[in-house]
Parts: structure tokens; C-alpha cells; sequence
């Protein structure tokens, strides 16, 4: 299908956004009428520029408060409307979007404003425009998609047709399952955006929380198949007013954007296939359908090869050495070293760690502070993982290496993690032979101790500007499914915090966090903490080994444990023995439970976490982690 996207969910001047859109692979745009009235070139020279870019106008939007209007009003929005087509005219949009009014003192009577759009087609068809009658949520007297087709249906004119809008449609919970009854052709033109549920003002949750598809709560897959079903065939265009897109870099928004249009249209594709192999032609009968791009198949059983830690070997407190003893005290074991990099191989049963002790950056960032900087992702074909990736705009990483080292695809997240394909089989982790032969390393205390079993999830502080996309960009290049977002109260402000797992099972977990207003010690500016959880089948022993290793639990307050007291039956003993190694709890509704201790801060923005999960407990201690975040502060400032 073509895509489009709207200019005012882009920040720039209007010939930036221009070159964002093309630069992303977009077909077309909207021109958003202020971006025009603010650009010094002429209509005909935007036109031109963006056919250069290749590039078509596929509307021209908005037009505000035309019908329900009196006489005299009408003959003054007429003149106005006619301005309107001779720009467009230069323009060379053949599609006018036309809200539905919002004035106070818009006057009600069907059969007033239909006579009024049909004027207004009439006028239009001279100039070969069409008018678009898109129903506002907050419109004075058009409100829903219904109401703005039976308009259009009694005006009756060739050049009248709908603007469907998901925002406007799904934000006042409307069923989108009655656009099915509305004719493909008189269907002019089709917005999306996500947003997240608010309980606001529609119009201020409207012009500042609109979302890409695909990282808000609404049911865009579903939304666009009544579409498509009613035989739409024009493009998929993204209208998104969102206060960071508009303030943030313009070509990674329009990316994300087409990474989330994507993903969509993979989605459709895939619903239309099983169609085909169930057997069923569909309800949308003999209607004409357009083609819908597939993207190769998400990573089957996804689960983690390695995390990589990078920490400088420079300075008496924290960097490389806090975190080989700590890694130590864990029961991790220094087991190989990299043939032409400074990189060490940390084992633990199946657990890996990867200690990079330079800067690492190759495309990705890392400012010095020990930070999780990559990770391995185990799948069962990494070429396919990799061509996904591309399909998404995923940004390749280059990578310096020997000849005689093995390829492994990387692609760059949005916060500059890297993230590593690795083959799934035991036979196919030839990457393992890029490390050398195991290192001597002297017998430590923590050997004693239960034996890590997996890495449960990571954890991953996003910039401000990045969150949704990171959540996006993990969501379809890795095939993980997002939770609700949980915001926790931080001693320094909120954190905003979004988890994604793949499979039943959770077998790729990434839990990314965000500092709501940008400040304090998880802003951006404070590089927010990063931190990697391993899973164990007895977290008790797990942290007496690592006492005994020399290297305590994160201290957690009594008060914590006196209130584990008030409102849980663990036994006196179980809960003594969990203050003593800083312990904490977690239940989930169902019956699971969740222990887990952490480790200090290393190197002021990195800590691990040890976990012990039962039951089918799913969760990540959300309850817990105001209590770990002051913890942390408490144990900084000593």
C-alpha cells in the first residue's frame, strides 16, 4: 500500500520534514496548513521539491468550520474554500481535508450541513479537488464517523467523500465494525495514530498524546482490516500530534514512523494469509484488495546468548575491576578471552556476561560509566532476524574483526544498545570460538554457592525523547509483546517503566524505564541505571554465597521487612533470613511468587539482580522498586 504521513507529526521546517519523510521511504505526505503559511517557498516550489524527493501531496489539510454555518457565513467560507483550491492547485494536492465544525456556534440540522458540503464539492470538482468530511471527536454538532457519512451520503456529490480517523473513532470508544457498510470509493482518505488511554479532554489528549501504531492501547490491526474490508484503496497515513515527535530529531521519527507502518501492514498481510489457508474468502466478498507488504517472520524462541557490560579499567572505585568482583562474588567464572579485543567471556552455567573493557562504540553509545551496551539474542535464523531488522529501519552496526572471526549481524536500538543475532543451536555458536582458551582463575568462594541458570531479563534506561520508540523498535524487530506501562515513584520524580517478553514462557525479557520529566538521578543527564537480572533456582543460597564471596546484597530498610510482616504469611524465619541478604517479595494474583536481591550500584549507573521465580510468576517486582531506587540512593550517598 502507499504510505503517508502527516508533516505536523514531524519537527523541522516544512522542507526538513520533507526530507525526513523521503529519507524514511514514505510514498507521500499531508502538508499541514500551518507548515505551509511558514515556509518561504511558493507552493509550486514545495511541489517541485517534493517530487524531487519523490515524494507526492496526498492532502492538504486542515479546513475548519465550514458547514452549520448561515447564509451569509456559507458565502464567506465558500470564497474562502475557493482560495483554498487555487492553492492547491500549485500545490498539486488533489484532496482538501475537511473537519467537521467545532465552533460554539455552529448551527445543527442535517439536511442544513449536508446542502452545505455539497456547495462546497460543487465548487471543488472545477479544480479536480476532492473534499474529505472528517467527523472531529470534540465537533459541535459531528462527532462520529457515523453521523459525517450520512452527510455525506445525502449530499451525494462525486467529490465528497469521508476521512476516517482511528484517534477520533477509537478515543470517543467508537465500532469501527459499521465502516464496512460505508462504499471503498467514497472512502477519500484514511488517518492512523495510537494513543495511550487517558482519562482528559479530548481535544488536549488529541493534540499532544497521539502515538505511532503500535505504542498506544488502541486496536489499530483491527481498525484498519473494517477499513480495508469496506475497499479502501488509497494510503495508510499517519496524523500523530505528539509535543516529543515534534520537538525531537525529524528523521528517527519518521523511521519509527514507517517502522510502525510496517509492522502494521505485516500484520494485515498475515491476518489475509491465514484467510487463504482456512479456506474463508472473507466478508469483504468481490471488493478489490489492495497488496499489503509482509516483513520476514519475527525470531522463533528467541532467548539471550550473552549480555555485554562495558567498563573502563581506569580508576581505584568502580569500572572494570568492581565489576569482575562482583561478577565473582556471583559465581560467574573468567572463562575465556577475546582473540583481538579486550573483551572477557564471564560464565556461569549457561549464563554469559561479556566484559568489554574499552570503549565499544561502534555506531552505539557509551559514555565511560559501566552500562549494559549490547546484547546477544540466540535465534533460529539469524539472517532471517537480520533481514527483519533491515525491513524496520533498524540501523546496521558495523564491526571491526579478524578474517578468521565469525559474522554475527548487529543492529543499533534507539538508545544505541546493540543488539547481536547469534545462532540457537549448540552447533551453530561458532561465535564462542572467537574467544580463546579458558582462562586460569583461582577457586572463589562464590563456586559454593546455587548456580545461575538463565539471564531473566534486562533492564535498559531510555532517553526521554526515545521511550516509545525503544518499546516499538523491540516490539517488531524481536517479535516481543509490550505490557501495561507502570510509572513508580523514585526518590528523585517518576519512572515511567514498560516490560516486552516473547513466547509463554518469557524467554526474552527487556524491561525499559524512563524518567518522566527528564531529572534526577534516572534523567538523561544522570545516564539513568542499567542493569542485567539472572534467574536461579535458589535465590537464599545465591546470596549467602555471595556474602561469603565477600560482597553483600544491597542493603534493604527494616521497615521494608516489619510491613513484609503486617501484610504477608511468610514465616518468621523465611523473612529474618531474607533481611539478612536483602531479600525482597513479590506475589502476583494468581498464586506466583518472586524473590529477588540486587547488588550495589557499580560505577554509579549499573547493579544486577538475582531472581527466583515460582508458581508462574510473570512479573518483575514493580512493587519492590521504589524501595530498590532508594535503596540505591541511600547506599550512593554512604
Amino acid at each position: 500500500m502507499r504510505r503517508s504521513i502527516a508533516t505536523v507529526s514531524l519537527s523541522g521546517t516544512l522542507e526538513e520534514k520533507l526530507r525526513a519523510a523521503a529519507a524514511a521511504g514514505f510514498d507521500g505526505v499531508e502538508v499541514f496548513e500551518n507548515d505551509l503559511v511558514a515556509s518561504p517557498l511558493p507552493p509550486r516550489e514545495v511541489r517541485a521539491a517534493a517530487a524531487e524527493l519523490g515524494l507526492g501531496i496526498d492532502l492538504y489539510q486542515p479546513f475548519r468550520d465550514f458547514e452549520g454555518v448561515d447564509d451569509a457565513g456559507l458565502e464567506r467560507n465558500l470564497r474562502r474554500a475557493e482560495a483554498k483550491f487555487e492553492l492547491m492547485l500549485e500545490l498539486g494536492a488533489d484532496t482538501l481535508l475537511v473537519c467537521s465544525n467545532a465552533s460554539p456556534a455552529a448551527l445543527g440540522g442535517d439536511a442544513r450541513a449536508a446542502a452545505q458540503l455539497r456547495r462546497l464539492a460543487e465548487a471543488a470538482a472545477p479544480y479536480g479537488v476532492r473534499i474529505a468530511y472528517e467527523a472531529l471527536a470534540w465537533g459541535r454538532r459531528v462527532d462520529t464517523y457515523e453521523h459525517s457519512w450520512r452527510l455525506v451520503a445525502e449530499a451525494d456529490h462525486p467529490s465528497l467523500g469521508v476521512c476516517l480517523d482511528s484517534f477520533h473513532i477509537l478515543s470517543k470508544g467508537g465500532d469501527p465494525a459499521g465502516i464496512r457498510g460505508i462504499p471503498g470509493e467514497k472512502i477519500f482518505f484514511l488517518q492512523l495514530a495510537d494513543a495511550p488511554y487517558m482519562a482528559m479532554d479530548l481535544l488536549q489528549w488529541s493534540r499532544h498524546y497521539r502515538c505511532f501504531p503500535g505504542q498506544g492501547a488502541f486496536d489499530l490491526t483491527g481498525f484498519t482490516r473494517q477499513v480495508l474490508a469496506a475497499g479502501y484503496t488509497g494510503p495508510l497515513s499517519l496524523e500523530v500530534f505528539n509535543d516529543v515527535f515534534r520537538a525531537a530529531d525529524p528523521h528517527r521519527t519518521a523511521a519509527d514512523a514507517m517502522r510502525s507502518l510496517s509492522v502494521l501492514e505485516d500484520a494485515l498481510a498475515r491476518e489475509r494469509a491465514a484467510e487463504r489457508v482456512d479456506g474463508e474468502p472473507g466478508a469483504d466478498g468481490a471488493r478489490p484488495r489492495v497488496s499489503l507488504t509482509r516483513l520476514p517472520d519475527p525470531p522463533d524462541d528467541a532467548g539471550y546468548a550473552f549480555v555485554e557490560v562495558a567498563a573502563q579499567e581506569e580508576g581505584e572505585e568502580g569500572g572494570a575491576e568492581r565489576v569482575r568482583a562482583v561478577l565473582a562474588a556471583l559465581g560467574f567464572a573468567h572463562t575465556r578471552d577475546h582473540r583481538s579485543k579486550p573483551v572477557q567471556l564471564w560464565s556461569s552455567g549457561g549464563v554469559r556476561v561479556l566484559l568489554n573493557s574499552t570503549d565499544p562504540r561502534l555506531g552505539h553509545t557509551w559514555d565511560g560509566d559501566a552500562a549494559v551496551t549490547a546484547l546477544g539474542v540466540e535465534v533460529a535464523d539469524p539472517g532471517r532476524a537480520a533481514q527483519r531488522a533491515e525491513r524496520l529501519l533498524a540501523p546496521t552496526l558495523p564491526r571491526r574483526r579478524d578474517p578468521a572471526e565469525s559474522r554475527l549481524n548487529a543492529v543499533a536500538a534507539p538508545d544505541g544498545t546493540a543488539v547481536f543475532f547469534c545462532p540457537g543451536s549448540r552447533e551453530g555458536r561458532e561465535w564462542l570460538a572467537d574467544f580463546g582458551a579458558a582462562a586460569v582463575r583461582d577457586r572463589h568462594p562464590g563456586d559454593d554457592g546455587a548456580p545461575l541458570s538463565a539471564i531473566d531479563h534486562v533492564g535498559l534506561f531510555q532517553p526521554f525523547d526515545h521511550f516509545d520508540e525503544a518499546s516499538l523498535f523491540y516490539r517488531s524487530v524481536l517479535g516481543l509483546t509490550p505490557e501495561e506501562s507502570l510509572e513508580v515513584a523514585a526518590p528523585d520524580g517518576l519512572v515511567r517503566s514498560r516490560a516486552l517478553a516473547g513466547g509463554d514462557d518469557g524467554g526474552l525479557r527487556i524491561a525499559l524505564n524512563v524518567s518522566v520529566l527528564g531529572r534526577g538521578a534516572h534523567s538523561d543527564a544522570a545516564g539513568g541505571a542499567q542493569h542485567a537480572a539472572f534467574a536461579c533456582d535458589d535465590v537464599f543460597a545465591a546470596a549467602e554465597a555471595m556474602r561469603a564471596a565477600g560482597v553483600a546484597p544491597l542493603p534493604i530498610p527494616d521497615n521494608y521487612y516489619d510491613d513484609l510482616a503486617a501484610r504477608t504469611d511468610l514465616a518468621p524465619a523465611v523473612r529474618e533470613r531474607m533481611r539478612t541478604n536483602g531479600i525482597l517479595y513479590d506475589r502476583s494474583a494468581a498464586g506466583g511468587e518472586f524473590f529477588h536481591f540486587y547488588t550495589p550500584m557499580l560505577d554509579n549507573r549499573l547493579f544486577f539482580e538475582v531472581v527466583q521465580r515460582t508458581g508462574g510468576y510473570r512479573g518483575y517486582g514493580a512493587a519492590n522498586a521504589a524501595v530498590r531506587m532508594a535503596a540505591h540512593r541511600a547506599e550512593q550517598a554512604r
